[in-house]
């Protein structure tokens, strides 16, 4: 791939993303970055990689029983950082929208616990 050719993300798993987003009523999927994630007050907690992988911020006991339950890793976009509060999510555990819920409820109420990140001033 040439460094002009952008990557997609893969249509099933936006889709997938986009109902388990919007099984959440007060949530919305934000992509100021250039891909889908969900964020509050400044913590983003859930976000869909241009690779097609969704990540989920847990807490740590959370975390450490999704990773052994599913089998899973700490989550890692590319391109970016390893992001140790999230989990990827296993595509075939993706389709699963009642089970991720859960999870993103999880994730949605540790980040309200979160200190509010003050917004950035524009230079």
């Amino acid at each position: 791939m040439s460094k002009k050719e952008k990557k997609t993300i893969p249509a099933e798993q936006l889709e997938l993303y986009e109902k388990l987003v919007k099984s959440i009523p007060e949530l919305e999927i934000n992509s100021t970055f250039g891909f889908p994630y969900t964020s509050l007050n400044g913590h983003m907690f859930s976000l869909l990689s241009k690779s097609g992988f969704v990540g989920i911020r847990l807490p740590k006991q959370e975390r450490e029983a999704f990773l052994e339950q599913y089998n899973s890793t700490i989550y890692k976009p590319e391109p970016g950082p390893l992001l140790k509060e999230y989990v990827t999510v296993p595509n075939d555990l993706l389709a699963d929208v009642e089970t991720l819920k859960s999870y993103l409820l999880i994730s949605l109420a540790y980040v309200k616990t979160l200190k509010p990140k003050p917004p950035k001033k524009k230079k």
